[in-house]
Order: structure tokens, then sequence, then C-alpha cells
């Protein structure tokens, strides 16, 4: 006799095992009618799953966070059954809902093309209408390698036999004659998926992620409730490929990347002013924070990486060379290099804590397939800074950096930070004991802060628990940017020591810590933000003088130089064309203001000015224009 226990506190008590949707009917015909799946102790299941115990239960309706995740593993299903139906012989191998939407690997000699991705989604509205009950059922192993061989399914055979150990259970999900090896949950039928899905791409990828294996054919779609939120997100798409940093980052003349240099970027003149000015930005904020920049070996021998567990955890991510019998490694992170500056001279308690800060330049070898822009690079640099400090320092530390964090984000216009708490991993460097002490520290940090958090168990680095700082940008997306590591370990393996106040030896803590993380993904990130037009400050043109005629030659080089003597960004265009080309080239080129300057402009030693989105802000006299460029980056108006 079961006893149910709801969200609200209330119970139902059961004469024998109740599906989820006989406790929502129980609860009221509406909900029944709007279940999809239910919540059984935390874990989401089937409508139709049984509960033979006392349980915490509740409804999932489309309402709920949980409901897309069930939405997009059925278009997944949904969309295999259309392709199958439609090119007979095809086999599906992996399918799994993702974040925004689906996907599903085909294996099928002819490739797919875009007229075929408009025939798989209309199939895919048949059997949506046709509204077919989705039924778990339950295959012995050797049935399940049985039925998929004979229907031609090796990839399907292979995963069973691969990942479901001999003597267990299969689950097998069947929507009308269809059906498929999946662990669920899923909808009670088809129609439960509705109209709001939409197939977006075919792509190329490795049968179980391995360049050894086959090449499948991958098809992407989106999913959602209905088709509002689809309209929304398709929305999202097209104005995020216009902003996408790439094309922007050529429209502008910002930088490129080119094949002999895969991974590494080309900055031209105008991309790395914005790189300088975002560097030095941040330097003088450590500055006053009382950080001290140094600077590291891009080589380091193998063996200093061997010590500090990065050889173990992350040789295959290294760039190796070799001179004079000896291996070295193009350094990855900064990590253990400022150990070794750390480890110079004898160490006390009065000298900690030691804040150590490097744009170092590191080297990873990323995958070629998942280069991507600045956003994945295999040459980067951060705006890294290690703390040794004591443990009893730690809170002190680790809520100063919180605070400068906060409010950097705010000075390049991101004011909502999403945080999240990350634990040990299976694969670490460390005792369990070491690993306690980390992450009561650190968890004790973070609740003295009284921000929100996120648990993100088994997430934190192979040295140490971190807590992460992810913004969300004017499209709504989300991005993973500053983190703080705490670590007893690797100071430990690489002997650092000072002397505390009883005198004895001590191992000093170590923090690991990033505001923007890469350089180069933080200026991707902000030219998809801002759509190419950058805050002033950020702007590596603030503004060009345009004349009318060369009768305001003389005039328009004297305005650039006064500018320019105070510091500021400024060009002219003095060519030999019309105005209006003129302002609509720059236009183009987002430069925040446009300073004609005409006869009347002249005599009067005024300007006209215009700014990028094309308002027309009047005659300013040049000391009043350039008292407002010095009022605008001053207090770094977005």
């Amino acid at each position: 006799m079961p006893r149910i226990t709801l969200p609200d506190g209330s119970r139902k008590a059961f004469d024998g095992p109740v599906s989820v949707q006989e406790v929502a009917l129980a609860i009221g015909p509406g909900l029944a009618k709007a279940a999809l799946a239910g919540r059984v102790d935390g874990v989401v299941v089937d409508a139709s799953c049984r509960i033979d115990r006392d349980a915490a239960v509740a409804i999932v309706t489309a309402r709920d966070e949980d409901a897309l995740e069930l939405l997009r593993h059925d278009a997944a299903h949904v969309m295999a059954q259309a392709v199958q139906e439609l090119y007979p012989g095809t086999q599906v191998t992996i399918g799994p809902a993702i974040e925004d939407g689906f996907y599903y690997d085909f294996a099928r000699d002819e490739p797919f093309t875009p007229d075929d991705l408009t025939r798989i989604e209309e199939r895919m509205r048949e059997i949506v209408a046709r509204d077919l009950p989705i039924r778990r059922e339950v295959w012995d192993r050797d049935r399940a390698i049985r039925v998929f061989g004979e229907l031609g399914e090796h990839y399907k055979v292979e995963i069973i036999r691969d990942l479901i150990p001999e003597g267990e259970e299969v689950s097998v999900y069947r929507q009308g004659d269809w059906f498929d090896v999946c662990r669920g949950p899923h909808l009670p039928s088809t129609g439960r998926l509705g109209a709001g899905f939409k197939l977006t791409k075919v792509a190329g990828a490795y049968w179980r992620g391995d360049s050894r294996n086959p090449m499948l054919q991958r098809i992407y779609g989106t999913a959602w409730r209905d088709k509002k939120e689809l309209k929304a997100y398709l929305h999202r798409i097209e104005e995020a490929e216009k902003r996408d940093h790439r094309k922007l980052g050529k429209a502008l003349d910002l930088f490129h990347t080119q094949d002999e240099a895969p991974g590494m970027v080309f900055w031209h003149p105008k991309g790395w002013t914005i790189y300088l000015v975002l560097e030095q930005y941040i330097r003088a904020k450590l500055r006053a924070r009382g950080y001290q920049e140094v600077h590291t070996p891009q080589v380091i021998d193998r063996s200093l990486w061997e010590r500090s567990g990065h050889w173990e955890k992350f040789r295959d991510d290294m760039f190796v060379t070799e001179s004079e019998d000896r291996v070295f490694a193009i350094k990855p992170m900064n990590c253990p290099a400022h150990i070794q500056l750390y480890n110079q001279g004898l160490k006390s308690y009065r000298d900690l804590p030691l804040r150590l800060a490097e744009f170092g330049s590191c080297h990873r070898n990323e995958p070629s397939g998942t280069l991507h822009g600045l956003m994945r690079v295999r040459t980067f640099v951060q705006d890294d800074a290690h703390i040794f400090c004591t443990e009893d320092q730690i809170l002190g530390e680790v809520a100063a950096f919180i605070d400068l964090l906060f409010e950097v984000y705010r000075d390049f216009g991101f004011n909502e930070v999403l945080v999240k708490f990350s634990t040990r991993p299976p694969r670490r460097v460390g005792a369990d004991e070491v690993w306690d002490r980390a992450e009561d520290s650190l968890q004790n940090a973070l609740a003295q802060t009284g921000l929100d958090w996120e648990l993100q168990p088994g997430e934190g680095a192979f040295y140490g628990p971190k807590i992460e700082f992810s913004l969300r940008d004017s499209l709504q997306r989300v991005w993973q940017l500053g983190t703080i590591q705490l670590d007893f370990s690797m100071p430990e393996r690489l002997g650092a020591h000072y002397i505390a106040e009883d005198n004895s030896k001590r191992t000093p803590v170590m923090l690991h810590r990033a505001i923007l993380g890469s350089l180069e993904r933080f200026i991707g990130i902000l030219i998809e933000h801002y759509a190419g037009a950058l805050p002033l400050w950020l702007a590596p043109v603030q503004a060009v003088v345009l004349n009318i005629t060369d009768r305001q030659t003389a005039y328009a080089r004297e305005v650039v130089d006064a500018l320019r003597d105070k510091g500021f960004r400024v060009e002219s265009d003095l060519r030999n064309e019309k105005i209006g080309f003129k302002i609509r080239e720059h236009t183009l080129q987002k430069v925040p203001y446009l300073l004609v300057v005409g006869d009347r402009e002249v005599a009067q030693r005024a300007l006209a000015v215009r700014d990028r989105g094309g308002k027309d802000l009047g005659a300013i006299g040049l000391d009043d224009f350039t008292a407002r460029l010095g009022e605008e980056i001053a207090h770094r108006i977005h």
C-alpha cells in the first residue's frame, strides 16, 4: 500500500502499486490530461511507470523544466522513425537530447540533402498526427541482439554487446511498429510532441566519436513546447548568425585564422587594439588589488609536468618538442611555473597571501574539428593568477576575488552571473581527506557571499574543487568564463612551503583563478554580445573625422591631432568622396562617433556629430565633445 507524498506536502495512499498517470488522475482529471511524465524521488520516469513503495511524486507537465528534455528525446525518436520509413536500410545509432534540441546519427550510403530534411520533417509531423502510444518493453539481452541483428542494425548490436552486461535486460521503447533501445523516459504518445520542432542541419560524426571509426551522418533538430517558443528560438539563431564573431571579425577587419596555423589567431591592427585595451584594463584592476605581474617560459621540461600531474592527465593535449635528448612541452597552463617562482627564497606566513598574475600564452592541442574562431583555439592567453595563502586566508581571498569578478563583468555590461560549485572528479590527484578539506573550505567561502549557486558533482579540476562563473549575453546564451579553484595538492607535489607563526614548515594553499578566462574567447563573446558595436571605451576606433570638401582638410587634421593628444583613438577620412558615402561606410564599421566638418563647423570651431545608430547630435564644440568622450569612457557607458 504505497503512500505518495506530493510536492505540496500532502499525501495520498493507494491500495496497491500505482502508475504516475493514476496518481495524476487521483489529484484531478485536468492534471491527468496534462501529465507528460513523473518525478519519483527526484528521478524522471514515464507516466506509465508503476510505483510499489512509499515515494515523493511530482507530475511533469509541459510547464516543467524537465518537459523540454522529454520533448527533445521524443523528437529524436520520431525523426529516426521518419528516416527509416522514408529511407529503408538506413541504420540508426545514437540519438540523444542536447541543449536546445536533439540529434540522431545515421549510417546510410547516400548523403542527406536539404530536400531530404524537408521530407523527414513532413513525415515527422505525420507520425505526430498518428498519436502513436509510446510503450516501454523489457527484453533479455540475447533477444535484443538477435532482433536488431536480423534487422541489419549492426551499430545497435554493437551498443548492446558493449554497454549491456550479459544477463542484464534491455530497455526498448516502441511507437507503432518502430522501436529502439533506450533507457527513457518518454512521452505517453507521439501526439504529445506537438508542432514545436524543426530540423536544422546535417553534419558528419564519427561512430562513437573515434576518428578511426566510420563516418556517420548526424541530423540535428530543435524542439520546444509550442510554435511560439520555436519561433523565438529560431529568431535567436538567426540573430546569432548575424552576430557570428567570425563574420564580424572579417567585416570589421579585426582578425583572421588560416589553415597554416589552425586554431591560432592573426590579429589585425583594430583587433589587436581591442586586445590591448582589454589586457590593460585587467592589468590595472589586478595591480589595484595587490597582484604582482610575472612572466614565465613557454617551453618547460617534461619532468616538471610529470611532477605536477599534468603529464599523466593531459599529455595528449600538449604540444611536445625535443632538444638535446630532452623532451619539452609548450606550456598548456601557467600554474606549475608559478610555483617555481614561489619557491625562490624562503617564505614566511608574513609573506602571504602572495598573488602572482600572468598574461601567459598557453597552447593546447585541441582536435581540429572543435576549433571555432576565437571561441575554441589552440593558442590563447588567460588573465591568469595564482594566490598562495594559508588556510585561514581562504575565505577572505575567495570573497575578494568574487567581488572583483562581479565588478569586471559589470564594466563589460554583463549583470547576470550564474554560479556553480564543482566537486572532486573520478580522475584526480590527492588523498580524499585533502579533498574533504578543500571542498569544505571553498563551499564555506561561497556560502559567506550569499550568492545562489548550483552543485556540479564530479566536475572539479583534477587537483581541486572549483567555483565556476557564467554570464548570460544579449541573446540569453550562457558562457562559462571565470573560475576559482582551490588546490592543496600541487604545491605539495612541487615542494612549496612556508614557515608558519609557530616555526613549523607548512604547505601553502594555492588558489587558481581567472575572470575572463581566455582573452581570445572573451573578445569573441563581446563581439557577439554587442553585434560588433563595442562600447566606446573598447571600440578600436572611437571616432572618425569626415570632411565635406578639401577646404576643411586642415581643420579636420587639427581635430584629429587634438583628440589623439587627449588619448582618444581617432582617424580621419579625407577622401574625395561624397559625405553620404563616407558616413555609410564608417557606420557599417560600427564606429561610435562620426564627426563631420564643413565650412560652418570650421567657422564655429565645432563638429557636426552623429552616432553609429544614425542619430544626429547636432553641432558640438571641440572642447565639449572632448569632455563628452572622456565622461563616457570613464563611466564605461554601454
